[in-house]
């Protein structure tokens, strides 16, 4: 079994999006495929704009947490696949930090099963954020 490749450094392209959903689109079975893409906000903060995140990450224990979000996300879900992304480094505002894909028979189950992996992401996977704001200055995010 080969292990699943959890990060990239800098943000998502649409490239490698394309490249998750190419890989299913020839298996009948599936009638679902749901994406959910998390995307840099320019949020403004104090009369200061967001830049840029900075994702830092202690990657053997995030990529140990995100292995048992997929696992349980396959055994509470009918799904034939799944995908999860996240950056790390910079991205800037607009740009996508978070990739997630799966896919089932049906959409329902598959969206189901796309808000717990989103929300267990958020709860569990150690992965510091700083935000980067348009006068230079930074700031570590509390989650």
């Amino acid at each position: 079994m080969t292990r699943a490749k959890f990060f990239i450094k800098g943000a998502i392209s649409t490239r490698y999006i394309s490249g998750m959903i190419g890989k299913h689109g020839e298996n009948s079975g599936l009638g679902a495929h749901v994406i959910f893409l998390g995307q840099v906000r320019s949020d403004k903060k104090n009369k200061k704009v967001v830049k840029e995140i900075q994702y830092s990450v202690y990657a053997p224990m995030a990529e140990k947490e995100f292995q048992k979000i997929k696992d349980e996300a396959f055994e509470r879900y009918p799904l034939h696949c799944l995908h999860i992304v996240h950056s790390t480094g910079k991205v800037g505002t607009g740009e996508i930090s978070l990739a997630v894909m799966a896919s089932a028979g049906h959409r329902k189950k598959t969206f189901e099963a796309l808000k717990f992996i989103v929300e267990q992401i958020k709860k569990r996977v150690p992965i510091w954020k700083k935000e980067v704001y348009d006068d230079g200055s930074e700031v570590w995010i509390k989650h």
